[in-house]
């Protein structure tokens, strides 16, 4: 009765309450508030109907008997859990369709980063994204881009550390007949096919000092010459910049120029790597399965090949992982993705965290990362090929 007066945020539910049991009232209440978060509160003889009942949707239980500050403590670390998944959602309804198809995310952080890239999309501010190698840095400049009245200009990308020093010039700026040797004709660079558009600079790091200054006045006239010419031009860009570098670092050493970095750093976007984003794993991986398989039958994962997936670092991010599972996808014949079809380097993760720990610490190690990639007990019972039961003995003994 009172679920369907109001929502409420928190909901306590007795397994053997009367005269409707307490698994019963747990559908009721996630049909009339699917946002609540249950937690059901069971004596020790009925464990298992709890377990049970969180494979139906409650997040946790709490066992009788408890005292005062064990539930006080036990709340707060509930509350704290509604709190953020009522944040996420939020957040993906305003980015729902937008970049769903293109960035494939559920993690808190890499949500709040879309979003403030949302927030200033249509604005003028230069914008510095950073992240490791393969976190999705060029895919969230996209982003910003569609998101903008620009997105019907040019989109032109440079990669900044793949040009010797006066080639970035030429190619950035362009230049004139007869600059230097190989310049036949007029050449016109980056900033000005994307005029109206965007440029985005990756790894800007890497540009060397005289292209540097170059790029600062630009970025305060939004004017410059193209290499070998006199002629001042003027255009509209819109400039994002990429990093997988610690610029702080860089300014230090003296090789990236402040007053240029506070310019591009208007904003700054901090890009998550996926060792710490564990929620969007199995997103992910099922992700690059689809993509991959798209042209031939459906492909499985095998579970020994999921705890390698899972158990993994994943130092190249999702570049990596992509191309782990587009080589797992071409080579599993019989439709199923075995160990052996992985990269010996992940093959490999079990034996280099094994080797290091007790039998005991490898095995909490291991559940803790499944919990944490996985959607609930069961699919991490599953994974671990054990059953719910012996799955919460564990998180007990190893208190996860």
């Amino acid at each position: 009765e009172y679920a369907r007066e109001k929502p409420y945020d928190l909901a306590f539910i007795d397994l053997m309450m009367q005269p409707m049991d307490g698994m019963s009232v747990l559908k009721e209440i996630q049909k009339l508030s699917p946002e609540t978060t249950a937690v059901i509160i069971t004596a020790f003889g009925t464990v298992q109907n709890a377990i049970e009942a969180m494979k139906n949707g409650a997040y946790d239980f709490l066992q009788k008997p408890f005292d005062l500050n064990g539930l006080q403590m036990f709340t707060e670390k509930v509350f704290e859990y509604h709190q953020l998944q009522k944040e996420v959602r939020e957040l993906r309804t305003r980015l729902v369709g937008i970049y769903a198809s293109k960035i494939i995310t559920k993690n808190p952080i890499m949500l709040q980063q879309l979003e403030l890239g949302l927030q200033i999309a249509d604005s003028m501010l230069t914008v510095l994204i950073e992240g490791e190698s393969g976190t999705g840095k060029e895919l969230v400049a996209q982003f910003i881009h569609e998101q903008s009245t620009r997105k019907e200009k040019p989109f032109v990308k440079v990669n900044c550390a793949a040009l010797a020093e006066n080639l970035l010039e030429s190619e950035l700026f362009g230049h004139a007949k007869g600059a230097f040797t190989g310049a036949y004709k007029d050449r016109e660079g980056r900033f000005e096919m994307a005029d109206g558009g965007t440029l985005f600079l990756d790894e800007v790091g890497e540009i060397p000092q005289s292209v540097q200054v170059k790029l600062l006045r630009f970025l305060q006239s939004r004017e410059f010459e193209r290499v070998g010419e006199n002629i001042t031009r003027k255009v509209d860009v819109r400039v994002i910049a990429a990093t997988n570098r610690n610029l702080n670092e860089a300014l230090q050493e003296g090789s990236f120029r402040e007053d240029l970095y506070y310019r591009i750093n208007a904003v700054k976007l901090t890009l998550p790597p996926l060792r710490e984003r564990p929620e969007d794993l199995l997103l992910l991986i099922y992700h690059f399965i689809n993509k991959f398989s798209i042209h031939s039958k459906e492909i499985e994962v095998a579970p020994e090949a999921l705890k390698m997936l899972t158990s993994y670092l994943w130092h190249g991010n999702v570049r990596e992982l992509e191309n782990a599972i587009e080589r797992a996808v071409i080579l599993a014949r019989d439709g199923i993705i075995h160990p052996q079809q992985l990269p010996e380097e992940i093959q490999k993760t079990d034996l280099d965290v094994t080797s290091l720990l007790s039998l005991e610490q490898a095995e909490q190690q291991h559940i803790s990362r499944i919990l944490k990639v996985t959607k609930d007990l069961d699919e991490a019972a599953k994974v671990l090929n054990i059953d719910p039961a012996t799955l919460w003995r564990k998180r007990k003994k190893y208190g996860l």
